[in-house]
């Protein structure tokens, strides 16, 4: 989380109500250097002997997906990541290997969306885009 924009700060920008619970979650969710299921999440709650249900968790991570504070990830079969992102538009590269994810601004794909969208007669309103491959890393 930039450490600019304190925790409350954000939750409340986007209208959310910092209760004690989505401030632990988020806190959780910023140490993350990647990205985190709910349930790493609850772990690391529960090391922390944090009083926080997985139920709380999942609603929480819901909510804030929803109200644009974290961003959803799909790239583990069966299970939505959450990743506490920067600030703007932007999408992300993924590591099939190691689960690294690495931000990627500069989006260019606007225009491109919009001539392929015109046949169709759809008006595309916004996207995202991840990005799977191995990161140098795991390639090497």
């Amino acid at each position: 989380m930039p450490a600019d924009e304190p925790t409350a700060s954000r939750l409340a920008k986007a209208g959310v109500r910092p209760t004690q619970q989505r401030l632990l979650v988020l806190h959780a969710l910023a140490e993350e250097p990647h990205d985190a299921t709910a349930q790493d999440i609850y772990a690391r709650l529960r090391e922390g002997e944090a009083r926080v249900g997985l139920a709380t968790v999942y609603r929480t991570l819901a909510l804030l997906s929803e109200r644009g504070i974290v961003h959803e990830l799909a790239h583990r079969a069966g299970e939505t990541c959450y990743r506490l992102c920067g600030p703007g538009h932007h999408h992300h590269l993924v590591c099939s290997s190691c689960h690294g994810v690495e931000e990627l601004r500069g989006c260019d794909i606007d225009p491109w969306l919009a001539r392929a969208s015109r046949p169709h007669g759809f008006l595309a309103r916004s996207h995202t885009l991840e990005v799977y491959g191995l990161c140098a890393k795991c390639a090497a």
